[in-house]
């Protein structure tokens, strides 16, 4: 007979209950990932904004004259060879990295694959160092035409009036190394030692017929006789360098000229320092701040340096500056007097040892020229002139320094200018600009 279910377990203990603890579960959200590749179709216009600076750039060089640049590409429809970049394409790359403070060709080089404003530039086309290099310090009588027409047309538009010039002279770092700079003894021990390394690589190749050790003593003879022709250069400058010496009363002997760089000069910088550079030479306008003249020069002192640019100024645009504003460093009264009358001079007069002397007075010797010069920077009207000066060559020399002009990276005079000459046009764009807005306004 079967029992019943509840006696067979009427007496096992009842468990009790359990009780689950409640389980919190995580948020389920969409997290970002940034290292995700993406594909969007995209056009170069669409990555600028309309006021953008590059598409400023890219406007103003599409209004210049190219022919002159054109006429140096040897690839032509029709000819073999692989075809040039468009030589608008070079200009505005550098006059837009000049206002970005690019003055590398390796890192503009990189900026064209990487930023949008330098892609835009570039259109699609693929540029490398070497071609922007060469470009940039290869086309200075180009650059120097681009400038005189860029004055022009501010001029006849009635934005830039050149009454009122002031000058300035601005000591930029040269690419040579203090250590550089040696006498002349052992700049000719190192000479000769530099002409017998060229002779023996010469031999050297000669006897080698293997062709990558060709090339490769090929590169290293190339290099060999680069050094030899800097040592010949620094070789040629000691005797202008001796000369400066003697001037200044000093020994012959202790005249040096830099194996890196044998234009480049040692001058006291504005820091106090002594270190290899050159004399960036800046004519601005006052009324408008566009620069109308540059030079560049290989001595510290601005002494001297007056009538070249004023000279300059009006080889330029056919016309000299009624007045020029100068510092106590060009005040050569041989330079004043050379000016006078088409030029009216506004430079300090230098105050004398005895403080009882009026130093606005004509002294006992002074021309007619010299002592007006001195009677006008004497009274409240020339003061006020005189300070439009620093309020427009310093204020110019600021901006260019703000854009990357505290050292050069180039050698050679030739090239230093080149580079000066990108400042003058890229600061001339931005100040087009600014005149150009209140001149387009309706009148009210």
């Amino acid at each position: 007979m079967m029992a019943k279910v509840g006696e067979l377990f009427e007496d096992l203990p009842i468990p009790e209950p359990v009780v689950k603890a409640a389980v919190v579960l995580p948020a389920r959200v969409l997290t970002p990932n940034r290292k995700q590749v993406e594909l969007r179709p995209s056009d170069l216009e669409s990555l600028l904004a309309e006021d953008h600076t590059a598409r400023l750039v890219g406007g103003y060089v599409e209004r210049q004259d190219l022919s002159a640049l054109y006429r140096q590409i040897k690839a032509l429809e029709g000819g073999s060879g692989r075809s040039a970049i468009a030589p608008e394409i070079l200009l505005s790359l550098w006059l837009y990295a000049t206002l970005e403070g690019v003055g590398s060709a390796r890192a503009l080089a990189r900026l064209c694959e990487s930023q949008d404003a330098y892609r835009w530039l570039c259109g699609g086309v693929r540029v490398n160092h070497h071609t922007l290099s060469d470009f940039r310090v290869g086309q200075g009588d180009f650059l120097d035409q681009l400038l005189t027409a860029n004055v022009a047309s501010l001029l006849a538009c009635g934005a830039v009036t050149m009454k009122r010039v002031a000058q300035d002279g601005m000591r930029v770092r040269a690419h040579a190394g203090a250590a550089s700079f040696r006498r002349k003894a052992r700049l000719q021990e190192f000479h000769d030692q530099a002409r017998q390394q060229v002779d023996a690589l010469k031999r050297e190749i000669a006897d080698d017929p293997d062709a990558t050790n060709r090339r490769q003593q090929a590169a290293r003879q190339r290099a060999a006789r680069e050094r030899e022709q800097r040592i010949a250069q620094a070789l040629n400058r000691l005797p202008q360098m001796e000369a400066i010496k003697q001037a200044q009363g000093k020994p012959t002997d202790r005249a040096r000229a830099s194996t890196t760089d044998a234009e480049a000069t040692v001058m006291k910088m504005a820091d106090g320092g002594f270190r290899p550079a050159f004399n960036v030479e800046l004519a601005t306008d006052t009324a408008s701040q566009v620069i109308v003249g540059v030079d560049v020069v290989d001595t510290g002192s601005d002494l001297g340096q007056m009538v070249p640019m004023v000279e300059q100024i009006e080889a330029r645009h056919g016309c000299r500056p009624p007045e020029m504003l100068v510092d106590g460093g060009f005040a050569k009264h041989e330079a004043i007097e050379h000016l006078a009358p088409a030029t009216t001079v506004y430079a300090p007069v230098q105050h004398p040892k005895d403080k009882t002397r009026d130093p606005y007075a004509a002294r006992p010797g002074d021309s007619p020229t010299i002592a007006a010069w001195r009677e006008r920077m004497g009274t409240d009207e020339a003061k006020t002139i005189y300070k439009e000066r620093a309020a427009t060559a310093e204020c110019v020399n600021a901006l260019a320094r703000n854009r990357g002009l505290l050292r050069f990276n180039v050698r050679g005079l030739a090239k230093v200018k080149c580079v000066a000459l990108w400042y003058a046009l890229a600061h001339n764009l931005m100040r087009g600009l600014a005149l150009a807005r209140p001149l387009s306004a309706e009148p009210v």
